[in-house]
């Protein structure tokens, strides 16, 4: 069984983590948690986006990092144990395709895919994680995002990784949600407020050498959603920047690369470093303006 990290009593300056979402490559949130933890650093808020929901509500529940790590590698591990749950998970049945021009054989029902996936210490609810927890959804009729941060955990991290063509659509409170990043994928914006340090972790990735042959086309509709992710962080950052902003070299993995998931993990090792040295320097920058202040108001 994972071992629970205890709840440490938050600094002046503490940390609110956005893990963003970006498929396979959001395997590299491992390694940030994994540095955060070396580091003593406890978030105090954590808010995520599709992979980054799944990631996130799972290190609120109490796991640590290096053991999140160890269980998603031993997960992906056997390939045909993966494909075997998957299948469970499924929505439909290949009659579909032709019994109803709408359905869909791999269409995938989230939250059965978390009831199989997700490590066993994950809580049934919001409000019982050992950390303040958040994810974003799409209202796919409102036409823009939507908050999860109460009542059934598994309800809102299934809304929000419910990416079209893939997931299925999840219905609650009477609306109809998919997935968060395609109006917020990386929500650090939802952070905005308190005097926390605010770190958020890109995974959407940039530009890749160009392969020789055009993607498949799962892969093409899962690379389109990457590729407008991209594009939404880039504005929302010419707006306002979190405090710390790092951006795992995962760039060259797809979405769906879940079993390179070592590869992925290796490739994310620089991370450590840039987080720490961007880290150090925002907790001193907000620690001489609190001092500051201080002196101002006496």
């Amino acid at each position: 069984m994972p071992h629970r990290l205890h709840r440490a009593e938050p600094p002046d300056h503490a940390v609110a983590l956005a893990l963003g979402g970006g498929g396979a490559r959001g395997l590299a949130h491992l390694v940030v948690l994994e540095t955060l933890d070396e580091l003593g650093v406890r978030p105090t808020r954590i808010i995520g986006t599709s992979m980054g929901a799944i990631v996130g509500a799972a290190y609120a529940s109490g796991v640590s990092g290096k053991d999140l790590r160890k269980y998603a590698l031993e997960r992906l591990r056997d390939r045909g144990r993966v494909m075997a749950l998957l299948l469970q998970a499924r929505v439909g049945k290949l009659t579909d395709l032709f019994q109803r021009g709408f359905g869909n054989p791999v269409l995938v029902d989230a939250e059965k895919f978390l009831d199989l996936f997700w490590p066993e210490a994950v809580p049934d609810l919001f409000e019982e994680l050992s950390i303040r927890f958040s994810c974003v959804a799409t209202d796919y009729y409102a036409r823009c995002d939507a908050l999860f941060d109460s009542g059934p955990l598994v309800t809102g991290v299934a809304a929000s990784m419910a990416v079209p063509g893939l997931v299925r659509p999840v219905v609650a409170n009477g609306r109809v949600y998919i997935d968060g990043g395609a109006t917020n994928p990386l929500p650090f914006d939802h952070l905005d407020g308190g005097n926390e340090v605010i770190v958020a972790v890109d995974v959407a990735g940039g530009t890749v050498e160009t392969p020789k042959f055009p993607p498949e086309p799962m892969e093409t509709l899962f690379g389109a959603s990457l590729i407008m992710q991209g594009a939404i962080v880039a504005e929302k950052l010419k707006a306002r920047a979190p405090d710390v902003l790092v951006r795992p070299a995962v760039d060259g993995f797809r979405g769906l690369d879940f079993f390179k998931a070592k590869a992925i993990l290796q490739a994310a090792e620089p991370v450590r470093e840039a987080l720490k040295r961007q880290l150090d320097a925002a907790i001193g920058a907000a620690e001489r303006g609190l001092t500051d202040a201080r002196r101002r108001s006496s």
